[in-house]
């Protein structure tokens, strides 16, 4: 008998008997999270499931989190609110409704993440947690009003593609920059249901922070989930934040070497900064390829790179010079810890004295929601996940994707450009 993958010894606790990749299993749910744009329909089908005064199988086990149109900025995402908060209260749940950050930040940062467990979120993005060590995945709202009803959710097993990156990053190039050229590589769909396991000596050097932004986007090449083994700097990070530390250990695993897997490879020495093109994910090249282009707005921030480490190398990168004319710098910290982090360290003064716009950690402009909305033929360069057609604003606009660094050299130029030229 072949080892096994993470995956499958997740899978396997969680479904109480040995199981494959391939094989469907009914799993026992270790974390639930919704958010203010998709949890009122989870809420609502989930009273049609189980009666207007049923509960949730554990109510420890479920969070909300408002961080897509906070503040509210809409009646209908007040209401929403509301319903949500009404909700929370009546079930006993966790509610961070007052500007805590994005969920993705929010929900490991509060600790609510653990290597080992099963986390399911009504977010395509939710496979962030996977740089945990845990098995992390978005569902639809249908799904988890299931979930909330009976703690537990089918799953066919997915089978596991390595993703080996070897060599030394060059300066001012980033984890961003690695996840956009290995979507460039694979394609959109060319991972699609696999759980995707970023290895090798570039990613065990690795911050939490950097490993977080690759194991977001493996959704943006149609992984199921992003995984990274747990090691030190996993375990370091949880005995900070985790709710209950006595249980980091617990169901700690890694993927065996004889485990059945694909494996593919990366040699990163030599990499550039990379740009993903409107309108796809996987249009990326090299910067060096990237044609003379103006800019109208930077974003810096979202559930990908809007942490300390995100903002700082951004601020860094511009060197106190100032934002370019007809250019507005939108920086939206994840969380509001890092918000706080950025502010004690000085970030948050040295972006507004250059121009910056810097607003309360939220998703901000990602999804096109609150504000930073782009009108026709103007041109964004975001450090977000998705550059799909009207994501941002008009379907008229275009988005360009990069890593924070190459957004501080852009919003000083007024061009898409280079960091290491600055």
């Amino acid at each position: 008998m072949t080892g096994k993958t993470l995956s499958e010894k997740i899978f396997s606790r969680a479904a109480k008997k040995e199981s494959r990749a391939g094989e469907f299993v009914t799993a026992r749910i270790d974390r639930a999270m919704i958010h203010d744009i998709t949890g009122p329909l989870a809420v609502k089908g989930f009273y049609e499931i189980a009666g207007r005064n049923a509960k949730v199988w554990d109510p420890s086990k479920v969070v909300v989190i408002f961080d897509h149109q906070v503040p509210a900025d809409s009646l209908k995402a007040a209401e929403n609110h509301l319903m949500l908060r009404k909700f929370s209260q009546e079930q006993g749940i966790i509610n961070y409704d007052v500007f805590c950050g994005v969920c993705h930040q929010v929900m490991p940062e509060k600790g609510h993440v653990l290597p080992g467990e099963i986390i399911v979120g009504t977010d395509s993005h939710t496979c962030t947690y996977g740089a945990f060590g845990a098995f992390a995945t978005g569902i639809g709202s249908t799904d988890m009003a299931s979930i909330f009803a009976t703690g537990r959710l089918w799953f066919m097993i997915p089978k596991t593609l390595q993703l080996e990156i070897e060599g030394r990053l060059p300066s001012l190039v980033t984890s961003k920059d690695i996840i956009l050229r290995i979507i460039g590589d694979i394609g959109a769909d060319g991972a699609n249901y696999l759980a995707c396991e970023f290895r090798g000596k570039v990613v065990s050097r690795m911050d939490i922070a950097s490993r977080m932004t690759m194991s977001n986007m493996a959704i943006e090449m149609g992984a199921k989930a992003g995984i990274v083994d747990p090691d030190d700097i996993t375990i370091k990070y949880l005995k900070q934040h985790a709710l209950d530390k006595d249980a980091i250990a617990k169901n700690i695993e890694v993927t065996d070497e004889a485990a059945e897997v694909t494996r593919r490879f990366w040699t990163v020495s030599d990499l550039e900064p990379q740009v993903s093109m409107p309108h796809n994910v996987d249009n990326v090249r090299p910067i060096s390829e990237i044609p003379e282009t103006r800019i109208n707005q930077v974003f810096l921030g979202s559930c990908t790179n809007g942490r300390f480490e995100d903002l700082e190398l951004a601020c860094n990168t511009m060197k106190g010079e100032s934002v370019a004319k007809g250019v507005r710098l939108i920086v939206v910290p994840a969380s509001r810890e890092e918000y706080l982090k950025a502010l004690r360290a000085g970030l948050i003064e040295k972006f507004m004295e250059a121009g910056a716009i810097v607003e309360s950690a939220c998703c901000g402009p990602c999804m096109g929601g609150s504000f930073g909305l782009l009108g026709p033929g103007e041109v964004c360069l975001s450090t977000s996940n998705r550059n799909f057609v009207g994501r941002q604003g008009s379907p008229e606009a275009l988005v360009y994707l990069a890593s924070p660094a190459t957004a501080g050299a852009s919003a000083i130029t007024g061009f898409i450009t280079d960091p290491r030229e600055i």
